[in-house]
């Protein structure tokens, strides 16, 4: 089960150059039910996705490279390739705040992400500032939604 809030800040942070970070890349063969593969460093994933915004299921299965290349090319829409920084929240030390730059097509985006451990818990958090807008229930900053091309979807800051 996947439990997250997502938002857009509305730049990067300072201590950025600071933070842990990982490349990924990652395609997605169907965006309904979201069945995505990725890779990550050494590491390739299948994963499956449920419906929802803030609560979904979501299955990883491992690949190897050899099978993770054979499914990616047969992905549909834009492949998504991304920087992802690992940041501490705000007096919230058992959550990590994940802020994805996207590359090429998808340039200029920043896309931030909270997992949590229950609905209860992501319903009460409380962002800092500098995590920007709350676009949690808004399906076009899904990376299903983003794969498939378009423009990069713009939301004005608060």
């Amino acid at each position: 089960m996947e439990i997250e809030r997502k938002y857009v800040p509305p730049h990067l942070p300072g201590n950025i150059g600071e933070a842990p970070f990982k490349e990924l890349v990652q395609g997605y063969l169907c965006t309904d039910p979201a069945v995505r593969v990725r890779s990550e460093g050494n590491s390739w994933y299948l994963t499956y996705k449920g419906p929802g915004l803030i609560v979904r299921e979501e299955y990883n299965l491992p690949l190897t490279e050899e099978s993770f290349r054979h499914l990616l090319a047969k992905c549909d829409g834009n492949v998504i390739r991304k920087t992802r920084y690992l940041l501490p929240v705000d007096n919230r030390p058992d959550l990590t705040a994940e802020l994805d730059v996207f590359h090429e097509n998808l340039e200029g985006l920043l896309l931030l992400e909270v997992e949590f451990r229950s609905a209860e818990d992501a319903d009460s958090f409380r962002a800092p500032d500098w995590f920007g807008k709350d676009v949690t229930g808004d399906p076009r900053f899904q990376n299903s939604s983003l794969s498939k091309g378009g423009p990069v979807p713009h939301v004005p800051q608060e």
